[in-house]
């Protein structure tokens, strides 16, 4: 008889078992929740990353039941914010001196490499003005709008690469327009009332202007090295040490570097992007 109810009890363990297995794995999240102490994490990141990191804390939030609170805004304000004594948990920023700054002043605990920008030309379709190469921005008459009056180091990243090129000046008498605003210069281009600008890859992902433009690359070479890097790190504010390291995890993992990949990046977990990582030493030491 006790043999009897032994059993009976392991079966009506196994079945409450498996029934809150199912409800767990019907609603999103809950079959992981308890793993952290904290049901929200707040993401401050540069705003060129904002697309990217949508679509990656929307899949975090569905798989373990966190709310990701995130906040994208220039890159130089959130750094000066920071260093002032501004408070986040996670900091995905640009330019690696950001990171080992706030490394240095103990603000942040640790840091990853997170993704690469480059740069490239875009013209109308068709490219009517037949621009190959950067070079051809210094041709007389060519209509060039660009982004020099972004906040750094938007603007002064396209600058470097003119004056890496020897062909500052000479372009700077055929621009037409010294935007402040990458978005808002974009339509400029597609418009056809300029021939070509230089602007990062990422906007050419850009739901509002993918397929809409060509685009020719840059040589490498000619790269300011700063602006390149984006890095992402846990700050000494985190509330759930746990979750902070979890999420900086996954942002780094090939599934989410993917979705970098596809936003215009290269991923840091690309053959490319480790070389860039030994290239331009974007290490936490």
């Amino acid at each position: 008889m006790g043999d009897k109810k032994e059993g009976l009890n392991r079966r009506s363990f196994l079945k409450a078992g498996i029934a809150s297995l199912a409800v767990a794995t019907a609603v999103p999240g809950l079959l992981y929740a308890g793993r952290f102490q904290a049901d929200s994490l707040q993401v401050w990141s540069c705003g060129g990353l904002a697309e990217a990191f949508g679509e990656a804390n929307s899949l975090y939030e569905q798989r373990n039941g966190i709310k990701i609170n995130y906040t994208g805004a220039f890159a130089a304000a959130l750094g000066k914010s920071l260093i002032g004594g501004a408070v986040t948990e996670v900091f995905a920023g640009r330019v690696l001196q950001l990171a080992k700054t706030l490394r240095s002043d103990n603000k942040m605990l640790y840091f990853k490499p997170l993704c690469f920008t480059e740069y490239v030309l875009v013209t109308p379709r068709g490219n009517p003005a037949g621009i190959q190469s950067v070079q051809d921005l210094a041709k007389p008459g060519v209509k060039v709008i660009l982004p020099l009056g972004a906040s750094p180091p938007g603007g002064d990243a396209v600058m470097g690469i003119l004056k890496k090129a020897n062909i500052d000046q000479a372009v700077l008498k055929n621009m037409i327009e010294k935007e402040s605003c990458v978005i808002k210069m974009m339509p400029s281009i597609i418009k056809g009332e300029a021939a070509a600008s230089i602007v990062e890859r990422r906007l050419t992902t850009h739901t509002a202007f993918a397929g809409k433009v060509e685009v020719i690359s840059i040589p490498e070479a000619l790269f300011p090295p700063g602006p390149l890097t984006f890095t992402i790190g846990v700050m000494k504010y985190a509330k759930d040490r746990v979750l902070a390291d979890d999420y900086v995890n996954f942002i780094c993992s090939d599934e989410a570097q993917a979705i970098f990949g596809r936003h215009g990046f290269i991923p840091a977990s690309s053959e490319k992007g480790r070389t860039l990582i030994e290239k331009l030493g974007v290490k936490d030491v």
